[in-house]
């Protein structure tokens, strides 16, 4: 374990998940002295694989997006993007007919839905320009300003659980809004051959080409202080607690969890409130199952509409056959339960999902159950939900946080997390100079 007690690092990251590797990729590749330390036995958090029966199953997210800010960080480390682009990315399934909306965009998956077509796809438009409604609407509320079709507001609910695992009446209007309408709505993305987990693996292998020390087994159990900064933090090595200095500290643990670990007086009183009031964590249903006849031909991501639970399902054996042992076809769907965003009864919104995939699918009846993991409480789908985030800065001057319950506002998935490590490593930077 190649881990320096005697010196002090630029920087010490916590948590190997998306946000805390791509902040360890960026600030490597500036120069810097980093160490990564990770508490589970893999890279990836709550985006990563297992090996179940043969399958390679992902456990949360598997979609990661091409051309983007990721993208970039791993080129940053000369770690290649290992994914293959579904073409088409992503399709509709309303009512047993799928919908490419690649082809004709809102107006042809609304107009034959709704009379107020023209008018929702007019508001997309106004939000381009900045024309967003208040903070306080729900996206459910925005849309009944609109329209009342039933089947319109299951789909606009399946959009809201897909992309931020909540539904359409926890989501803020302006949220939904900003990420559709301007920023790219997840529309070029790639799967990876190896499991999601092989993305997260070559960019750690890029950090430690450049310099940096990735750590796994190795929970953090104190940041450290003293005269109202961070020192470092505390681990456990060879059974005794060990420091680790480090001039700053960057988690990837979720705010929360890093308030937890440093001291709530190390922040103040008004930063604890606000972390108390804003942060609200979110749920969703993963189902991995194998079949052995194909049950629909579509390589990128399904959302359906008029489904109880089921948003969308993709068929990663598709694109990424080496997924799974020779002659099965393996899928991955999600389900958001409700509320997505409080206590729920997790045997009934798991049977909900799984009636979905029933109705949907009459074969399903015959699928190996590969896993079902409900994502909620300390291992959540979101950390919280869009429009709910806190700052990336901490009352503390050289400790910041990234992820998915800090992201800029309107932001979703894997791309957000990046986007948060891009913005604090150059914080990071910034103070090291």
């Amino acid at each position: 374990m190649n881990i320096s007690t005697e010196h002090s690092y630029d920087s010490i990251v916590i948590g190997a998940g998306a946000g805390g590797l791509a902040a360890a990729a960026r600030l490597v590749a500036a120069g810097k002295k980093v160490l990564l330390l990770e508490a589970k036995d893999r890279v990836g958090g709550r985006a990563s694989s297992e090996d179940i029966d043969g399958f390679r199953v992902n456990i949360g997210a598997i979609a990661i997006e091409i051309g983007s800010t990721f993208e970039e960080t791993m080129k940053l480390v000369d770690a290649p993007l290992d994914v293959r682009e579904p073409t088409p990315a992503t399709v509709f399934r309303i009512d047993g007919k799928i919908i490419n909306p690649a082809k004709g965009g809102w107006g042809l998956l609304l107009g034959g839905i709704t009379k107020s077509a023209a008018k929702i796809g007019a508001k997309f438009a106004d939000a381009r320009k900045g024309d967003l409604p208040e903070e306080n609407i729900s996206t459910q509320q925005w849309l009944e300003g609109y329209t009342k079709n039933k089947t319109v507001h299951a789909l606009f609910r399946n959009l809201c659980a897909a992309i931020f695992a909540v539904n359409a009446d926890e989501l803020p209007a302006r949220a939904f809004l900003i990420y559709f309408a301007t920023k790219g709505a997840f529309k070029q993305f790639g799967f990876c051959p190896r499991g999601t987990i092989g993305v997260w693996q070559d960019l750690a292998a890029g950090i430690e080409h450049k310099g940096g020390t990735v750590v796994l087994n190795t929970p953090v159990k104190r940041i450290e202080s003293a005269d109202g900064k961070v020192t470092g933090v505390t681990v456990s090595l060879d059974g005794k607690d060990t420091f680790i200095a480090a001039k700053t500290v960057v988690s990837n643990m979720g705010p929360t969890a890093t308030v937890a670990l440093a001291g709530e007086d190390l922040f103040g009183a008004e930063y604890v409130e606000k972390l108390k009031r804003t942060v609200r964590p979110t749920a969703n249903i993963v189902i991995n199952f194998a079949t052995r006849e194909r049950l629909i031909d579509i390589p990128g991501l399904i959302t359906f509409g008029n489904t109880r639970r089921l948003c969308n399902m993709g068929e990663l054996t598709y694109t990424c056959p080496e997924l799974a042992p020779d002659g099965w076809y393996m899928y991955v769907a999600y389900a958001v339960p409700r509320p997505a965003m409080g206590d729920f009864d997790e045997a009934s919104e798991i049977e909900l999902a799984m009636q979905d995939l029933r109705d949907e699918f009459p074969a399903f009846v015959d699928a190996k159950m590969l896993s079902v993991r409900v994502m909620k409480g300390d291992w959540p789908a979101q950390r919280s939900c869009s429009g709910y985030d806190m700052p990336q800065e901490t009352p503390i001057a050289n400790l910041w946080n990234v992820g998915d319950a800090v992201k800029d506002y309107g932001d979703g998935g894997t791309q957000a997390c990046a986007v948060s490590a891009k913005n604090v490593s150059a914080h990071v930077v910034e103070y090291l100079a």
